[in-house]
């Protein structure tokens, strides 16, 4: 009988649940709140868990953020950007020997990979490359100097954290100098100065250290002073850790550190207190301490020049000679020192879902993906495409979505590029640059893991001036001829392509005679067509001076249903300073107009304006009031108000007093002094406007605003006058009226091709 009982009572105690239902009901809730507690116990225990490996992650993350710099090294043409940048690879390990842009091996410097580039010396495409030093990840952006390639330099600033601005030491600041401080700016961008070229005849770092405060309206002090110059240029004094330092071995691998000498100490200490009072202007901290006259250590003020170049308050200033090997190292650490990581920067996205409302994004990896696309190359594999991580991680094989277009894509690859060069990677993090194939996508493109709907800021894309008519000589050769085309397009927003409507022929629109010269070469080598090109024209525009009444009827009736609509308003210039160059406002009160034709009515006066009445260049700065009109319940339709709207501006527009703008360019000369008269009498000529006229040693600068339809093969002339001595650069103002008579010219030029026709 008790073994029975034992092994009933076994039985039961090993089916727990139905042992709880045998117990009284009295001790339920006391079971349930220790179920309760325990599980929240164990809750408890693999959040903690949870927590310590995401610490664990963050702090990962936040020392691999914070040993990481995205910079950007940008300067005018010829100032030796390209040349600093293969001295960087070359110190960084990233590549085993140097070569020179245009050099005489063949080779060509690693950044400029293109066949033009090394043929021509000139960067033509951003290219993106990273290295190591002392432990820190560095991904740089080599971009051209030369304006007409202006959307690389905006493209990469856009993306970066920090810049290097190169300032040659015997050109000093140049105009592209002052254009390109001007987009580092825009995009808010920290920067630390490198005078170049210190062992060049007439080398200057302290006229050029003046130059930009005067013209760049730089906070500036120079953190080292160089040992000699021009052929005596030796090497450096670092000011804020006294010591004297010089570049030995073939290549100047070896930095070797001693003491300053001693000719030198009154500079070295005039030149330190000016670094010290200039940076105290602009930060509390060392203001402090210089004003209670204590000893400011080495770490002091480094501390307080880096805070104060984090801030955009102040730019230090390095020196050196890339081309002689001289002041890289140094650079790099100021790099290092000075710029900030990605975790110090604010960057903004735009949510969609918000109404494009501004939001802070935290630049970890522990948010919800954000990356921009900056960059399209058509690579041998595909489209390759550049991103900027600005939140959160990418995977390969993710999925991701394209924001602008809506899209889900799958990534298939993910890269690290080295210029043309790419090595494959399995993720990538917020403040990271990567490159991903077979991702179809346009420039500016934001993408997301769909968690949110942000768009990043646009880039500021400038409008192209000048355009030429290209047709390929071979009639077979059409497909590759328009592939070339959609190509270019997509990789580069300031490259445009459009059809004459008149002559049929196509139209590639772009920055300058350079440009579009480039592209043509690149059809020819890249696509093997022969292109044949037509004269450079200019990209004039066309608009009204004065308020013009339309009132327009279309009545069109034949067998079945006619046309019927009548628009009335008035047209008017756009006050100046407005954001757009074409206003629609829709003022009918009532139901004069049903309002499902008032778009067909904007669609057609935009139409009209696309092409003026004086020399059928597109109409600007117009806004189009429609105050009354009339439509027939039968005959009216959405093509009726078309044609009635294009029609009734095409009435009214001559009574507006419409004038012809034409592109006016700012136009820098450098010219030796002895050639002044010669020149400036032939910009008057061209009727340019001098609006600046400085002394440069034995050179004269002078700046000018000239119209874009009078500087064709100005490079050929101004070589002539000058006997290859004098060199200009230019860049576009603004469109501006063109005097009477060259209006009339034109529009006369304009009819007659017409009739021809």
């Amino acid at each position: 009988m008790a073994m029975a009982r034992r092994s009933a009572s076994r039985l039961i105690s090993s089916f727990r649940p139905f042992s709880l239902l045998l117990q009284p009901l009295d001790d339920a809730p006391s079971l349930a709140a220790a179920a309760a507690a325990a599980s929240a116990r164990r809750a408890m225990s693999s959040a903690s868990a949870l927590r310590v490996r995401d610490e664990k992650d963050v702090a990962r993350w936040r020392d691999s953020m914070e040993r990481m710099r995205n910079i950007g090294i940008s300067a005018h043409i010829d100032s030796g950007k390209t040349t600093l940048t293969e001295r960087v690879l070359y110190y960084t390990g990233r590549i085993h020997e140097i070569h020179e842009v245009r050099g005489r091996d063949g080779v060509g410097a690693k950044m400029d990979s293109m066949d033009l580039e090394r043929e021509k010396g000139i960067t033509i495409q951003s290219a993106a490359t990273y290295c190591t030093w002392n432990g820190y990840q560095v991904n740089i952006i080599d971009t051209p100097g030369h304006v007409d390639f202006t959307i690389e330099v905006e493209r990469a600033l856009r993306v970066l954290d920090g810049a290097i601005l190169v300032l040659c030491s015997v050109g000093g600041v140049q105009s592209q100098s002052i254009t390109v401080d001007r987009q580092m700016r825009r995009y808010g961008i920290p920067r630390v100065a490198f005078i170049n070229k210190l062992d060049r005849m007439g080398a200057d770092p302290w006229k050029v250290l003046n130059q930009a405060r005067s013209k760049l309206r730089h906070h500036n002090a120079a953190v080292q002073v160089p040992i000699g110059l021009e052929e005596e240029f030796e090497g450096l004094v670092d000011l804020v850790e006294l010591k004297a330092y010089k570049f030995e071995g073939g290549s100047g691998q070896n930095v070797v550190a001693s003491d300053i000498p001693s000719n030198m100490q009154d500079l070295v200490t005039e030149k330190r207190r000016e670094l010290i009072e200039v940076v105290s202007e602009v930060d509390d901290q060392l203001a402090e301490v210089f004003l209670n006259d204590e000893p400011i250590s080495a770490s002091q003020l480094k501390a307080a020049i880096r805070r104060a170049t984090v801030a955009r308050k102040f730019i230090p200033v390095y020196m050196g000679s890339a081309f002689k090997n001289k002041g890289v190292q140094p650079l790099l650490d100021g790099v290092l020192d000075y710029l900030p990581c990605p975790v110090e920067v604010e960057n903004y996205a735009l949510d969609q879902n918000k109404s494009e409302e501004k939001v802070l994004l935290g630049g970890t990896p522990a948010g919800a993906l954000v990356a921009l696309a900056f960059k399209l190359e058509e690579g041998r594999f595909g489209q390759l495409t550049y991103l900027r991580i600005y939140d959160g991680v990418i995977r390969k094989g993710d999925f991701i979505y394209n924001v602008n277009t809506g899209k889900k894509i799958k990534v298939p690859r993910l890269v690290r590029m080295h210029s043309n060069e790419m090595e494959d990677i399995q993720e990538a993090h917020a403040g990271q640059i990567v490159a991903v194939f077979g991702v179809d996508c346009a420039s500016g493109d934001t993408f997301t893991d769909g968690a949110v709907k942000y768009t990043m800021t646009s880039m500021n894309v400038p409008e192209p001036v000048m355009s030429l008519a290209v047709s390929p000589i071979s009639k077979d050769s059409g497909g590759q001829f328009s592939k070339a085309l959609n190509r270019f397009q997509k990789e580069d927003p300031t490259f445009r392509v459009g059809l004459d409507p008149e002559s049929g022929e196509t139209i590639i629109s772009g920055m300058g005679e350079l440009h579009l010269d480039i592209y043509v070469e690149r059809i020819k080598r890249e696509y093997k067509v022969d292109a044949k090109v037509g004269k450079p024209r200019v990209n004039f525009r066309e608009t009204i001076t004065q308020r013009a009444e339309f009132d327009y009827l279309h009545k069109k009736q034949s067998g079945g249903q006619g046309q019927y609509g009548r628009v009335c308003g008035y047209i008017e210039p756009l006050p100046s300073g407005s954001d757009g160059k074409f206003e629609f406002d829709n003022m009918i009160i009532g139901q004069a107009i049903p309002s499902n034709f008032i778009p067909a009515i904007e669609k057609g006066f935009k139409e009209a304006c696309n092409s003026g009445s004086l020399i059928g260049h597109p109409v600007e700065n117009i806004r189009i009031v429609l105050t009354d009109g009339a439509s027939h319940a039968v005959d009216s339709s959405e093509l009726a108000f078309k044609l009635a709207s294009i029609y009734a501006l095409r009435q009214c527009y001559g009574a507006a007093k419409p004038v012809i703008l034409e592109p006016v360019m700012k136009v820098e000369l450098k010219v030796p002094t002895e050639f002044q008269g010669t020149v400036t009498g032939d910009m008057n000529k061209r009727k340019g406007i001098i609006v600046g006229n400085d002394q440069e040693g034995d050179d004269t600068v002078v700046v000018c605003n000239v119209p874009l339809n009078n500087m064709f093969g100005y490079s050929t002339a101004l070589r002539s006058m000058t006997q290859g001595k004098g060199e200009f650069s230019m860049e576009y103002l603004e469109h501006n009226t063109v005097p009477q008579d060259v209006q009339m010219q034109l529009v006369n030029t304009y009819k007659a091709s017409k009739g021809t026709e």
